[in-house]
């Protein structure tokens, strides 16, 4: 059986590069799919710091992302990481199997610690292992992951292959990545060569999922270009990333490929294309705003299907642990 595992952290309002890259591939991937099981992964979140009232709030939100994007809480497992305790549980184990040398390679702990590894905390060098386990708490075969997450996945295949090594039992699947096309690894809207982050110090560098249709348009008005009007091939944005990064928006939110938007935008002026940009991103976001306000607006509702989707997962989780806990040795009731 195929089984798909996937999460956001929840810090900081959701952005566009959420939703393009990862939530609305989820949407599409429950009817592909019978076993999809996504999650606010709140225990990452404290990796580092978080105010509590925040943490809340942002579970929340995320969580109400989720469903206004599309996805069906009752088609597909949805729950906030922390009320599940295989994820921690099965974690302690993956770190006993991982190898310091494996997170030692980790390039994202390396651009999170910056300059003060000796200062960060020990989950934020050892979440890998963390994040192994969401996958395999679950013998999720599949994962959809950006270009930047593929480093965690072989780690988490790693630690399948060593685990079922050292016991002599198959009891992970080697998990496999999914990666989509276009539009999957959207750039900061004042510099087309960094990501778009929650993180960056300008709001201007994003638009965020409860931004309104005035917030957007004002965002990919002041968003950074370039003096030259749109090449007519996509080889023409060679050299021009900000150029590049509002046509590829453009083309994940219209579900074209770029090479169809470039033979419809080229030679257009900035001005022009920005124009058509924003109202097709308002026609997009807005009505996932409205909804999102709306689950939010109702936060008693919100939490039930949290603890719902975790009572769920529970259930898949909870004999998967206990065949872990078997081929270790631990002594049970």
């Amino acid at each position: 059986m195929k089984r798909i595992f996937s999460g956001v952290q929840p810090t900081g309002n959701l952005h566009l590069g959420n939703y393009l890259g990862a939530i609305r591939n989820w949407v599409r991937l429950q009817d592909d799919y019978e076993d999809c099981i996504f999650c606010v992964v709140d225990l990452h979140a404290i990796t580092v710091w978080q105010d509590p009232a925040a943490l809340t709030k942002a579970t929340r939100e995320v969580a109400a992302a989720f469903i206004a994007a599309g996805i069906n809480p009752e088609k597909a497992v949805l729950f906030n990481q922390s009320q599940v305790p295989a994820h921690a549980q099965l974690a302690w184990v993956f770190n006993c199997v991982a190898r310091m040398g494996w997170l030692n390679r980790m390039t994202q702990f390396k651009e999170k610690a910056g300059k003060n590894r000796e200062n960060v905390s020990v989950g934020l060098y050892a979440y890998p292992n963390l994040m192994a386990a969401d996958i395999l708490a679950y013998k999720a075969t599949h994962v959809p992951v950006g270009e930047d997450q593929k480093q965690h996945l072989e780690l988490t295949r790693d630690i399948a292959i060593k685990f079922n090594n050292d016991f002599g039992k198959e009891v992970f699947p080697i998990t496999e990545p999914l990666i989509f096309g276009e539009g999957t690894r959207v750039m900061s809207l004042r510099d087309g060569t960094k990501k778009m982050s929650k993180s960056d110090p300008s709001d201007y560098s994003r638009i965020t999922l409860v931004d309104d249709a005035d917030a957007i348009a004002q965002k990919i008005r002041k968003a950074k270009t370039d003096p030259e009007p749109l090449p007519e091939t996509v080889e023409g944005l060679e050299g021009r990333p900000e150029a590049a990064n509002l046509i590829n928006i453009y083309a994940a939110l219209s579900d074209r490929t770029r090479a169809e938007v470039m033979g419809e935008m080229g030679g257009k002026a900035f001005s022009e294309f920005k124009t058509l940009l924003t109202d097709l991103a308002v026609s997009v976001l807005a009505p996932m705003t409205t909804r999102m306000n709306e689950l939010l607006a109702d936060q008693a509702e919100l939490d039930a299907i949290l603890r719902r989707g975790a009572e769920r997962a529970n259930e898949i989780a909870s004999p998967i642990l206990d065949e872990v806990y078997d081929a270790v040795g631990f002594l049970r009731p």
